[in-house]
C-alpha cells in the first residue's frame, strides 16, 4: 500500500514537470502572439523607448535651452507609450494578454517547484562554532545613521541590558581613536551599528586585533547586513549576536591600505558624492553637476584600466569595485552579493559616449538585457589598477574621498570574523526554489526521461530516481 502511494506521489510529480515544461513552453509563444497581433503598438513602444534614452542623455550632460526641449522630448515618449497601451489597445485586451503570460510564468514556476523536490536547502555559508560569548562587547553607534536609528530604536538601553559597552559617536569624533581605544580597554569584541563606512572602520580595528566582529543594521541602506545575512529589519535581535550564535568568516576588499567592506565607486557617482549638498538633495546636487562632468568638455576625468581580456579600456561614467562580485544576472538578487569568501574582487564598467549609446542601452535595459550593451562589462579579479591623470573622487563604502593614481586593490581573503545572532535569518533553511533558467529546465527534463523502478515482480512502477535539487540533497546525506 505504501510503495503505491509512494508510486502515485512520483507519478504527479512526473506530471507536475510535464505541465512546468509546457507552461515555460507557451509564455514565450503567448507573448510573441501578443506582439505580432499588436505589431504597430511594439514599434511605437520601441521607437519611444529609443527617444528616451537618447533624449535622457541630453538631459543629462546639457544645460539651457536644449535640455528642457530634451526633457519634454522625454516626457513626450512616456505620453505616447501610456496612450497606445491605453486609448489604441483596448484596456481589458491588454490586461487579458499580459495575465495569460503572467500566469503561464507563475504557474510553471510552480509546478516546477512541487516537481524538483518541495526539498529544504540548507544555508549556501559556511559557518563555525564560536569559542564562547564576550565579556567586554563595545558597540559604536552614529545616531545620524538610517534616519535617527539608534534613537528610535533604543539602542542604547537596549545594550546596556544585554551588557554591551555603548559608544555613542558626537560631531568631530574619531571613530577610528575611539575603537582603538576601546581595544586598549580590554573590548574583546567590537560592533558597529550604522552604514558600511562606519562598519568598515571597526571592523578594520577588530581584525588588526584578532577580535570578532557584529553587524547591527542602523544605517540607510545596509548592504553589508544583507549580504551577511542579518535581519535587517530586526536591528535589535542583531545585539544578541555578542551573546550567542555562530562566527562566519569573510574577506574584506583594500583600496591602498584601507579597508572596504562593501565596494568602492569612481566616474559621476564619485564626483557627486563629493558635493556638500549631496546628503540633503541627491537628485537636485545630480542634475547640477551631472552636465559639468558628462557635457563637452566635461570635467570628469578619464579613468584608464585593463578591461575583463586585458585589454586597455576609458570611461567617464564608472567603475565599480567590490569586496566580491555582485549578482548582475539574477531576477530578485541583483546587487546582492551571493558568497563573501570567494577571495576575488567584482568589477563592473559603464561607458556610454553619446545619445546614440544611450538610446541603445536603454533599449536594453528596457528588455533586461543592460550587459549586453557593449560599453558593460562584469568580471572578477584577485587584484585590480585604476588610473587617471590626476586625483580621482571615490565612493568607498558611501563615504567621499579623493585618491591619488594609480588606484591599487587587492583582496584580503577571510579575514573578518562576524558573529551572527541565533535569528539571523542566513541561519535559517528554506524552500528549495525553481527558477526560470537553462538548469530548471534540464531539471524537468531529466524528471520526464527516468527510468521507473521495478515492482516486486520485475515490472516497472512509475517511480523515479531524485534529480535536480532533490538530487543534490540526497546525495549530500549520503
Amino acid at each position: 500500500m505504501r510503495q503505491s502511494v509512494v508510486a502515485h506521489h512520483r507519478w504527479v510529480k512526473r506530471l507536475a514537470a510535464a505541465g512546468a515544461l509546457v507552461a515555460f513552453v507557451a509564455a514565450p509563444v503567448a507573448a510573441i502572439v501578443f506582439a505580432v497581433t499588436h505589431i504597430g503598438l511594439v514599434v511605437v513602444t520601441a521607437i519611444a523607448i529609443l527617444a528616451i534614452g537618447a533624449a535622457g542623455w541630453v538631459v543629462v550632460t546639457r544645460t539651457g535651452p536644449l535640455r528642457f526641449v530634451a526633457a519634454a522630448i522625454v516626457v513626450l515618449a512616456l505620453a505616447t507609450i501610456v496612450t497606445a497601451f491605453v486609448v489604441v489597445l483596448p484596456v481589458l485586451h491588454a490586461v487579458r494578454g499580459l495575465v495569460i503570460v503572467a500566469a503561464l510564468v507563475v504557474g510553471g514556476l510552480g509546478l516546477a517547484r512541487y516537481a524538483l523536490g518541495g526539498e529544504r536547502e540548507a544555508p549556501r555559508v559556511a559557518l563555525v562554532e564560536r569559542a564562547g560569548s564576550a565579556h567586554h562587547p563595545v558597540l559604536f553607534m552614529n545616531p545620524k545613521s538610517g534616519g535617527g536609528k539608534v534613537e528610535r530604536f533604543h539602542l542604547v538601553e537596549e545594550a546596556r541590558r544585554r551588557g554591551i559597552e555603548p559608544v555613542v559617536l558626537a560631531r568631530g569624533d574619531d571613530l577610528r581613536a575611539l575603537a582603538l581605544d576601546a581595544v586598549a580597554r580590554g573590548a574583546d569584541a567590537l560592533g558597529a551599528a550604522g552604514g558600511d563606512g562606519s562598519q568598515a572602520i571597526v571592523a578594520t580595528v577588530a581584525i588588526d586585533h584578532g577580535l570578532p566582529f557584529v553587524c547591527v543594521p542602523a544605517g540607510t541602506r545596509n548592504h553589508l547586513a544583507l549580504d551577511l545575512g542579518v535581519d535587517r529589519d530586526d536591528v535589535v535581535a542583531a545585539l544578541d549576536a555578542f551573546a550567542d550564535g555562530p562566527e562566519r568568516v569573510v574577506d574584506v576588499g583594500l583600496v591602498g591600505d584601507r579597508v572596504f567592506v562593501n565596494n568602492v565607486s569612481f566616474g559621476v557617482y564619485g564626483e557627486v558624492v563629493q558635493s556638500d549638498s549631496y546628503r540633503d538633495a541627491k537628485l537636485r546636487t545630480a542634475a547640477e553637476e551631472m552636465p559639468e562632468l558628462l557635457g563637452p568638455g566635461g570635467r570628469a576625468p578619464e579613468l584608464r584600466f585593463s578591461g575583463r581580456d586585458g585589454a586597455p579600456r576609458a570611461t567617464r561614467d564608472l567603475v565599480l569595485v567590490s569586496n566580491n562580485p555582485y549578482d548582475v544576472g539574477t531576477i530578485g538578487r541583483f546587487g546582492t552579493r551571493p558568497q563573501l569568501d570567494t577571495g576575488t574582487l567584482g568589477i563592473m564598467s559603464v561607458r556610454v559616449e553619446n545619445a546614440r549609446d544611450a538610446a541603445r542601452f536603454t533599449a536594453l535595459a528596457a528588455t533586461g538585457r543592460a550587459w549586453d550593451f557593449p560599453g558593460c562589462e562584469a568580471w572578477t579579479a584577485p587584484s585590480f589598477t585604476l588610473d587617471a591623470d590626476g586625483p580621482v573622487a571615490a565612493g568607498i563604502d558611501g563615504e567621499s574621498v579623493r585618491l591619488e593614481p594609480p588606484v591599487r586593490f587587492r583582496m584580503r581573503p577571510r579575514a573578518l570574523r562576524v558573529w551572527l545572532a541565533p535569528s539571523a535569518p542566513v541561519l535559517r533553511s528554506r524552500a528549495a526554489r525553481a527558477g526560470l533558467r537553462r538548469s530548471t529546465i534540464a531539471a524537468l527534463w531529466r524528471k520526464l526521461r527516468t527510468s521507473p523502478l521495478p515492482r516486486r515482480d520485475g515490472s516497472r512502477d512509475g517511480t523515479d530516481a531524485p534529480t535536480g535539487i532533490a538530487a543534490t540533497s540526497a546525495a549530500r546525506r549520503r
